[in-house]
């Protein structure tokens, strides 16, 4: 996957603090394919059921494989006040969360 290091790090070490937390003692994939798993459907948008074939596990695991990054990945994510807040300090926002590189003075050159 064309990801950074740091983004393929960051998941699995959330997965394996989650499940410390909540006792789980067992699965079929581990934190790092689990984050695999994960990020190819954000990235790419691969279906529940190719991902589960692709993987070798059923769909219904991989949707709570799934369900289950996201939402510990949402728990980081600011609320809408805070970003709100973080708005109002910018100059301009994108909402649709790209970053764009821009450079207006060499642009107007």
């Amino acid at each position: 996957m064309d990801l950074s290091s740091r983004t393929l790090q960051h998941l699995p070490g959330l997965l394996a603090g989650h499940r410390r937390r909540i006792g789980s003692r067992r699965r079929r994939l581990t934190c790092g394919r689990q984050a695999q798993l994960v990020l190819a459907h954000l990235r790419y948008g691969d279906t529940y059921a190719r991902l589960a074939a692709g993987f070798r596990i059923g769909t219904a695991t991989a949707y709570r494989y799934i369900r289950e990054a996201v939402d510990l990945l949402a728990a980081l994510a600011p609320t809408l006040e805070q970003a709100m807040e973080t708005a109002q300090k910018k100059a301009y926002v994108i909402l649709d969360g790209t970053v764009l590189p821009i450079d207006r003075i060499a642009a107007d050159r």
